[in-house]
């Protein structure tokens, strides 16, 4: 049926004619986009003049007005209607019952509804009271009765918005700010709300009103296909979900991505993140200017008076060789010649961060079009310039993206494309591919002064995952790609190699010291040997933090830092030749020792809880220590099913366990027996912990068998089952292979779910192995865990019989 056919049967069959041809035109494809859009708001057009010319005979000086995305023309699948009834008041009676005849209709189809019946003065009134209605009434449109009603009345209105600019934008701007603060930034969010988070569709309409306001005007490349994009995903996302909702939900993604023709999911959130970063640059560059004329306005008039009337000349201070400061802004002096100088690009931006200013719009534009590639390799002056910019601080992050905003980026770097608006599907990851990478270059730009070569560390913040552009180990793919780089920047042939060795291992100190026995030798060697001198262990221990830190606060704690400073250490006397060949035994605490003892006497498990923080940073005062839960520290007499015993019980009393370590402890000469030590921190699922007396009484029954643990955890899931949100990736049980000489290393990865250690712990037990050491720890909602484990004998597994045991637990974990 062709559009036209629609239009007829609307106005033929009435309000049910129109819903057939609402239908019909939303399922059956010919049309999507603005056309879609377009067409549905004239089928409604259509419809609605048709009720108001039955409702309105006899009655004059009445019209009905469009306002908002429908004033526009922008009708999504499941858009509000936002209608302003506007009359003279001469006849309320008449015009009530206009209303009546108008509205009732409209709900008794379904539709959402967003009504007003006003006089043009009652309107104007409430325009100048709430923002909201002056920015809807800018995009009044016309749809029946007396235009010259509607005309008078959208005249009236721009010319009091354009009056008032002055005050209404800075309104404007904060609400805008407010909104940012409670949505985040669409261009980051994994499940955005495409409307109201920073950079969205009620960013682009705040746009449009300003340039209404003639005081400024937003960049205009770009924008439009930006806006339009947006409009696209959310008609997509009303026809997957039949919802009229705004917010991109990870279940809906692959079916919004299909109804777009797209790829998949994460090809539908790169064009997102891309149209959101276009709005969100356009904004900062708008707002940015209309506070300049604001400024300007305030200061104006008395400068003026002071200089007998003439213009004042606004003053312009070098910042560096081509460039100056200008009303606030970075700009390029007047004698810059970026057709000539190609370093300008990267000179400019690094005097912009530095003197933490923004970039002009006009000169980054003017430089993206003009200027001449970097010769390969970069000039010394270039790669110095960019490794000022790198360690600028947070200045980097806005004078970063307005270069990325004009295509500069890709150009000095060209593998910067593949990792640009990239996804991270990982709650514990914060941003995109390359604002986490930015993010590690200004973390990175704190520990300068730990490092000989600041420049390395700042570089390798700024590729460390450059290789999640490709297939594969993006560690592994980030090594050769980080190679070219650094040798088409300039570093020479040793500092390439150092970059290319901080690309490849940039998760090795974290993943050993958190997964890895750091009492074996074997541990500490492989370390040694991967990073091969002290001065690139220094410039790694600086990278896995500033990394962390820039991942998210899952990431980073004192007791990670702590357990990768002991790394960094033993690493280090390795590789001064110092390192004991085989581990000494650490010494237990003398509470450790205590319940060690207790624990013998009584041929019972022994416990105590002692609440946790984390000692405050050093620019913390110290009365802001961050919450880490509680340590639970327990000691039992060395016996099979010791680990899901214990697990077993804190699920069954909703402590979530944040980490844990077990180990076997060596008592003091004299002293016979042998004790498990483990050392957890747990923190409530709900409610307050239980005393240490209820959790010890149910540690002995699970022991002796009395305490039926599976059974209570499957009673209480089929009482409260959880809900289903996103489908996590399947378990996946390796063995890490010469990871220790002493016993076979077995590495979980999981999602975190309640008892999910204690059916490790089963699982192991079922398999007749012993757990020797275990480092358990919770990124997010990822449980990442290494056990170290022996056959009975207290050797390490062989081979076949290691990769048995894990492919029955990673069965057991995906069953």
């Amino acid at each position: 049926m062709s559009s036209t056919d629609v239009h007829n049967e609307a106005e033929d069959s009435g309000p049910s004619g129109y819903a057939a041809a609402r239908l019909r035109l939303l399922t059956e494809g010919a049309q999507s986009g603005p056309p879609r859009r377009a067409a549905l708001s004239r089928l409604t057009d259509e419809w609605l003049t048709g009720l108001f010319a039955a409702g309105s005979e006899g009655l004059r000086g009445a019209s009905l007005i469009a306002v908002g995305g429908y004033g526009r023309g922008e009708l999504s699948p499941r858009s509000d209607l936002d209608l302003l009834l506007l009359h003279d008041g001469g006849d309320p009676k008449a015009v009530a019952a206009l209303a009546d005849r108008i509205w009732y209709p409209v709900w008794d189809l379904g539709l959402s509804l967003d009504h007003s019946v006003r006089t043009p003065g009652e309107a104007r009134k409430t325009a100048g009271e709430d923002l909201k209605v002056q920015l809807g009434l800018l995009d009044a449109r016309h749809i029946a009765g007396d235009l010259g009603l509607t005309a008078g009345l959208r005249t009236a209105v721009l010319a009091d918005w354009r009056n008032q600019a002055p005050k209404r934008l800075p309104e404007l701007q904060e609400l805008c700010s407010e909104r940012a603060e409670r949505q985040g930034e669409l261009q980051y969010l994994l499940e955005p709300d495409l409307k109201e988070a920073r950079g969205g569709l009620r960013d682009a309409t705040a746009l449009r009103a300003v340039a209404a306001s003639w005081l400024a005007d937003a960049p205009r490349e770009g924008l439009d296909d930006a806006r339009r994009r947006l409009l696209d995903v959310r008609d997509a996302l009303h026809l997957a979900t039949g919802r009229a909702t705004d917010r991109l939900a990870l279940q809906e993604q692959d079916q919004v991505a299909a109804e777009l023709g797209l790829l998949d999911a994460d090809t539908l959130l790169r064009q997102v993140y891309e149209a959101a970063r276009t709005i969100s640059y356009a904004s900062d560059v708008t707002w940015r200017e209309v506070g300049r004329v604001l400024r300007s306005r305030a200061v104006r008039p008395r400068l003026r008076a002071m200089l007998g009337g003439t213009k004042p000349v606004a003053e312009r201070s070098p910042l560096a060789e081509g460039v100056v400061e200008q009303d606030g802004e970075v700009v390029l002096a007047r004698a810059a010649r970026p057709e000539r100088d190609p370093v300008l690009p990267l000179r400019a931006a690094a005097a912009a961060a530095q003197a933490g200013l923004p970039l002009s719009l006009h000169a980054v534009r003017r430089m993206a079009s003009v200027a001449r590639p970097l010769p390969t390799p970069w000039p010394a002056e270039a790669r110095e310039q960019l490794v000022t910019l790198l360690g600028s601080g947070r200045p980097t992050v806005e004078v970063w993206e307005a270069l990325e905003a004009e295509g500069l980026i890709t150009r000095l770097l060209p593998d910067w494309e593949r990792v640009r608006c990239r996804p991270q599907r990982n709650a514990v990851h914060l941003w995109t591919v390359d604002r986490h990478l930015i993010e590690t270059a200004v973390r990175a730009s704190e520990f300068t002064r730990r490092v000989h070569r600041p420049d390395l560390l700042l570089v390798a913040a700024l590729l460390h995952d450059i290789g999640k552009g490709w297939p594969g180990d993006h560690s592994v793919a980030g090594e050769i790609i980080a190679r070219d780089v650094a040798a088409r920047i300039g570093f020479d042939r040793e500092d390439v190699a150092v970059l290319a060795t901080l690309v490849r291992h940039h998760l090795l100190l974290v993943d050993t010291a958190t997964r890895r026995d750091l009492e074996d030798p074997a541990t500490v060697r492989s370390v040694a040997d991967a990073v091969g001198s002290q001065g690139t262990l220094e410039l790694l221990h600086a990278l896995t933090e500033a990394d962390a830190l820039a991942t998210g606060p899952a990431a980073w704690s004192s007791w990670r830092g702590s357990l990768v400073a002991d790394l960094v250490k033993r690493v280090s006397a390795v590789l001064a030749g110092d390192a004991p060949d085989e581990p000494e035994a650490a010494a237990p605490t003398a509470e450790q020792e205590r319940l060690a003892i207790e624990a013998l006497a009584t041929g019972s498990p022994v416990l105590s809880l002692r609440a946790q923080t984390e000692p405050p940073a050093e620019d913390q005062q110290p009365a802001d220590p961050e919450p880490l839960g509680v340590e639970l520290l327990i000691a039992v007499p060395d016996q099979p099913g010791v680990l899901p015993a214990v697990a077993g019980v804190l699920a069954v009393h909703r402590l979530t366990v944040r980490t844990a370590e077990l180990r076997a402890l060596d008592l003091p000469d004299g002293v016979e027996g042998a004790v498990l030590l483990l050392d957890w921190r747990v923190a409530a699922e709900y409610g307050s912990l239980p005393q240490a007396a209820r959790l010890r009484a149910d540690l002995v029954r699970a022991l002796d068998g009395s305490l039926d643990i599976a059974g209570r955890l499957a009673e209480r899931d089929a009482a409260y089952p959880r809900r289903r949100g996103v489908v996590a990736p399947p378990a996946r049980v390796t063995v890490a292979s010469a990871a220790s000489r002493h016993a076979t290393v077995i590495e979980v990865r999981a999602q975190d779910a309640p008892g999910l250690l204690h059916r490790i712990g089963r699982a192991l037990d079922d398999a007749k192995v012993r757990v020797r050491s275990m480092h358990v720890s919770t990124l997010g909602a990822n449980a990442v865990d290494a056990f170290y484990v022996t056959g009975p004998e207290g050797a390490p597994l062989p081979g076949e019989e290691a990769a048995s045991v894990a492919r029955k637990l990673e069965e057991t974990l995906r069953g």
